[in-house]
């Protein structure tokens, strides 16, 4: 099928694949109906909602995207987010709450689709991987806190994490057993899926059996176990949210935070779902963009909530052996059935399961080993990490992924700022020169000092390494009578850059030492050609190696 109409997950579609796609789409089905119904409790909506969602972004992304795995739905990392966010606005549980949260959704998938049109998808890479680790952390942190009065079967209460936590204290006189257990045997049961197969729907079997317990023992009418009550399914009702301008200048940050963690979500997504060797194409991530976007407008119509790529169901996807989009096409089909046709058993749902399936997601979300393993590459960025975790838990989503971008960027820019660097040696018996402090034995040239830079020479390192030659060049056992810089880790360098190499050469000059510059790249290399019209670098005095600059500079005895 190479039609223009044919949807591009669908191109060179084989019949041989049906029964593959279908069997991996019932797979998700088990995974996502709950998983779905419990995001949407988290987001603060009924779960009809959750399911809505997932309807909507599937179908939409299955349309216009490129993955032929990735998932798209509710999504637990965004869902506390908003439902910070639309709280601000709206009383939770009124129809201004619903009504905001589906504008919200409209929000932002138009600007993810904007995104996608305008090739903007690299701002995904505007966070690392420790402060991402950390945030997803920060949100796990968030939802078991959330979720904890639920599956204990309190009142709950507070406006923090630390609030809440201090209302679970002073009610643990009132734990509702019968609550706290279900939510334990849920726990259990998903846990043991797992680890029997991934596929394992454990979290459908705890739905189902948790459901017929309060049916069969009363858990509800006389235990007091929380259950959803009458669940209002049927097909969704089309129509178009609006806000005042009030409305949508407090939820501005908001929907900036949750578009931003849907594209670097999307991207982490993308990337470990076995695209191939070569990964995804940037135009490809961007129009995956627009799919989700797509798929968010699509839920604010049906009063839903904005969705995204979602890593658990798109792994469930691959590893149930999805060919195609006509997995997730099929459990869209399925879940939509299951909201017109059957929600009636569902009013006996207790919540406490939605609550262990939440908390279930959560130990996904805390990657442990993986901040372990920061740990023990970079404690500073660890400690990245731990800060960006503990505002998010703490303080707000919204504020901690601020504080991740703020982090990552200042981290970033203080390692550019004050590079590593190296001074050079001649391996013996070669022209070969290399870091002097790498093990291997290396001879000096008497009077020449052979500095090596790794960065760009930019104006927030520009003094600093003029400086820092300045210093090697005093303190040097040798006088040195000729400095050759290896501009071969040099990227680029500025006008302020270019401007510190002019004054160091002069300085440099007035010692009596000649600076050399060798390995430049073209680019560098026209630029200091260039620059040397204005300043002290003498054109005559750079160099396409390093042996060729010392052979040239160093002093004649």
């Amino acid at each position: 099928m190479k039609a223009w109409w044919v949807p591009p997950t669908l191109r060179g579609y084989r019949a041989t694949w049906l029964g593959a796609d279908v069997l991996a789409g019932l797979t998700v089905v088990a995974v996502a109906v709950p998983s779905q119904m419990a995001t949407a409790r988290l987001a603060g909506l009924p779960v009809v909602a959750g399911l809505y969602a997932f309807v909507a972004g599937s179908l939409l992304y299955a349309v216009i995207g490129t993955n032929r795995h990735l998932s798209v739905g509710a999504d637990s990392t965004i869902a506390p987010v908003l439902a910070t966010g639309v709280a601000a606005v709206a009383a939770v549980g009124t129809a201004k709450y619903a009504t905001t949260m589906a504008f919200t959704a409209l929000v932002v998938g138009a600007l993810l689709v904007v995104i996608g049109l305008f090739r903007l998808g690299w701002i995904a890479e505007f966070l690392s991987t420790p402060v991402v680790t950390g945030v997803l952390a920060g949100i796990a942190v968030e939802i078991v806190v959330r979720q904890l009065p639920v599956i204990l079967g309190v009142r709950g209460g507070g406006t923090t994490t630390i609030g809440r936590v201090r209302q679970v204290i002073d009610q643990i006189g009132h734990i509702n057993c019968w609550s706290a257990g279900i939510a334990i045997g849920v726990l259990a049961l998903i846990v043991a899926g797992q680890r029997i197969d991934q596929r394992f729907p454990g979290a459908l079997v705890g739905l189902i059996v948790s459901i017929a317990a309060v049916d069969v023992l009363g858990l509800g009418s006389h235990h007091g176990v929380a259950t959803l009550g009458a669940i209002h399914g049927g097909l969704p009702k089309f129509g178009l949210p609006s806000a005042s301008w009030s409305q949508v200048r407090r939820l501005f940050a908001t929907v900036l935070t949750v578009t931003f963690v849907c594209v670097a979500q999307t991207a982490a997504t993308v990337r470990g779902s076995g695209t191939g060797a070569g990964g995804p194409s940037d135009n490809d991530f961007n129009r995956d963009l627009i799919g989700i976007g797509a798929g968010s407008l699509a839920a604010g119509l049906v009063g839903a909530f904005a969705v995204d790529a979602s890593p658990p169901n798109t792994a469930i996807a691959t590893a149930s052996g999805s060919r195609s989009q006509l997995a997730n096409t099929t459990a869209a089909v399925v879940v939509l059935v299951v909201v017109v046709v059957a929600p009636a058993p569902l009013k006996d749902l207790p919540q406490a399961t939605l609550g262990a399936t939440l908390v279930f997601i959560a130990t996904k979300l805390f990657r442990g080993g993986q901040l372990r393993t920061v740990l023990r590459f970079d404690r500073l960025e660890f400690a990245l990490a731990a800060a960006t975790l503990a505002v998010v838990a703490l303080v707000g989503i919204e504020q901690g992924v601020a504080l991740a971008m703020i982090l990552s960027l200042a981290d970033r820019t203080r390692r550019a700022a004050r590079p590593r660097d190296a001074i050079l040696g001649r391996e013996p018996g070669s022209d070969h020169w290399i870091p002097v402090d790498i093990g291997y034995p290396t001879e000096q040239v008497p009077g020449v000092l052979v500095y090596l830079v790794y960065a760009p020479l930019w104006y927030g390192n520009a003094d600093y390494l003029r400086l820092r030659v300045r210093g090697l060049v005093d303190v040097a056992s040798v006088p040195v009578r000729a400095v050759i810089l290896d501009a071969d880790a040099m990227s680029d360098i500025d006008f302020t850059g270019l401007q510190a190499l002019q004054d160091l050469a002069a300085e440099l000059r007035e010692k009596g030492v000649t600076l050399g510059i060798a390995r430049a790249s073209h680019l560098v290399h026209h630029d200091l050609r260039h620059g040397a019209r204005l300043g002290q670098v003498h054109p005559d005095h750079l160099f396409t190696s390093v042996e060729e600059a010392v052979t040239a500079l160093q002093p004649h005895t």
